[in-house]
């Protein structure tokens, strides 16, 4: 028998038969509460469910199959068992069609009820745990994540129990993962959910404005600065706070945001006024945090301070089958937004994106998938539409040497690359670095960082 103390409506007009029944049940541990006619039911079912309803069919003011039928239409969580000294193999079909869950003949003995009370407790008990398991291990889709993976269901779980609190989280994952959709998870879980969410980019700023766009700055505190200004931490006041790529922060400003997480107030630039704050601090990098501490790059005490609950994001090579998951609603989505007829992904489209190690994770799946949808029409996304290097049947052998075999030239190093591909796009734009960045899909400030550096070697 189930421990559980359950509430049971029962629905019973003849009071020398209602006193029976509850003097069948009064050493149960459930809490029992008697109604004499439909309308009452339907009225205490609309006020408090109850977990388990005892229904006569005949009532003297309608039908019991009425009320059947406002359950199942209404689909509250009431388990319901039936009971009626007019019983037939009809009824009891008709009712069991209607959702009811066992069908008892009048008169019912003690032991009877009893013994069918205690396997609709049991049911029940098990129902829930069914669900709760089903909810903990089977959740495809969570806060903006798409993957059932045993890798995704860990995360998935470290988000649940992790949002409540106000305790700083870390997360950690190559680039693409996901970071700032667990970031929003976190967020939204949370009792926070109504006020601000602000993302911001440490790798995006250049660093003589980084201070002013965390903790904001007064008119004439520098060249430019024409007004007051509120920075990140000041919107996300009684909200949450998502600084991503933290390892690329100054020393210098690692050591002020040590000072607010440490007192909770902050100090505009050029500001000689401390203000008090409220925000929840969710931060993340695609480096491994400890090697940043150990080179002198990351200050030791800022990490420990920030590596309260850490969550780690699993590459797509690593998520098994979520990458066709993550394919197929990416195609659905775009085909949508573009106008398209695609619903999916020939099956040797999927063989090829199995067998791809995803160097660049779920945003590099994007945009293949964007890709193959806005240049090609049809139902499904076949193989000769997958853009370089998918299109080249993938060579056995290790991930590493699967980038090798699908790449013909000789292999540039990646600096190279982005130095061309932003001169290239400078070039195009005949040097209007706003629509070059459009193009590349970057903040501006990421190329004048970079044309920053190159001009300093």
């Amino acid at each position: 028998m189930v421990d559980e103390r359950l509430s049971v409506l029962l629905v019973e007009d003849t009071a020398s038969l209602a006193a029976l029944y509850q003097a069948y049940l009064q050493d149960e541990p459930l809490s029992l509460t008697v109604v004499t006619n439909g309308q009452q039911a339907l009225e205490h079912i609309r006020r408090q469910p109850p977990d388990i309803l005892l229904l006569d069919l005949i009532l003297p003011d309608m039908p019991g199959m009425e009320i059947l039928q406002w359950l199942h239409r209404e689909q509250p969580n009431v388990t319901t068992i039936v009971m009626t000294a007019h019983g037939s193999v009809d009824v009891a079909v008709d009712a069991m069609r209607l959702g009811a869950h066992d069908f008892i003949n009048k008169p019912v003995e003690a032991e009877r009820l009893k013994v069918t009370l205690h396997n609709t407790m049991k049911f029940r008990h098990l129902n829930q745990l069914v669900n709760r398991y089903r909810h903990e291990i089977e959740q495809e889709r969570f806060q903006g994540f798409i993957g059932d993976s045993l890798p995704m269901q860990k995360v998935y779980r470290l988000i649940e129990n992790a949002a409540p609190s106000t305790a700083t989280v870390f997360i950690t994952g190559e680039s693409g993962t996901g970071k700032e959709v667990c970031a929003e998870a976190l967020h939204q879980l949370s009792g926070r959910t109504e006020e601000p969410f602000i993302a911001l980019n440490c790798a995006a700023i250049p660093k003589d404005l980084m201070e002013s766009e965390l903790f904001g700055h007064i008119k004439g505190s520098f060249t430019g600065a024409q007004q007051d200004r509120d920075g990140a931490v000041i919107r996300a006041d009684g909200g949450t706070l998502f600084m991503d790529e933290i390892c690329e922060m100054d020393l210098e400003l690692q050591s002020k945001l040590l000072r607010f997480l440490q007192t909770g107030q902050i100090q505009p630039v050029g500001s000689s006024q401390q203000i008090k704050v409220d925000v929840r601090i969710v931060c993340a990098t695609n480096r491994d945090p400890l090697v940043e501490v150990e080179q002198g790059r990351f200050r030791e005490d800022l990490y420990y301070r920030l590596h309260v609950i850490p969550i780690n994001l699993p590459p797509l090579r690593e998520r098994g089958a979520d990458v066709i998951s993550i394919a197929t609603a990416l195609v659905r989505q775009a085909s949508r937004e573009e106008g398209k007829s695609f619903v999916g992904l020939s099956e040797a489209t999927k063989d090829r994106l199995r067998a791809y190690h995803w160097p660049g994770n779920v945003r590099q799946l994007q945009n293949v998938i964007r890709n193959a949808v806005v240049l090609h029409q049809g139902e499904w996304i076949e193989l000769d539409m997958l853009p370089a290097p998918l299109d080249t049947p993938l060579a056995h052998g290790t991930p590493a040497q699967l980038v090798t075999d699908a790449i013909p030239a000789p292999v540039v190093p990646l600096a190279v690359v982005e130095r061309q591909a932003i001169e290239k796009a400078i070039s195009h734009c005949q040097g209007n670095v706003s629509r070059a960045a459009a193009l590349l899909e970057v903040s501006p400030s990421t190329i004048y960082r970079k044309l920053q550096s190159w001009g300093n070697e």
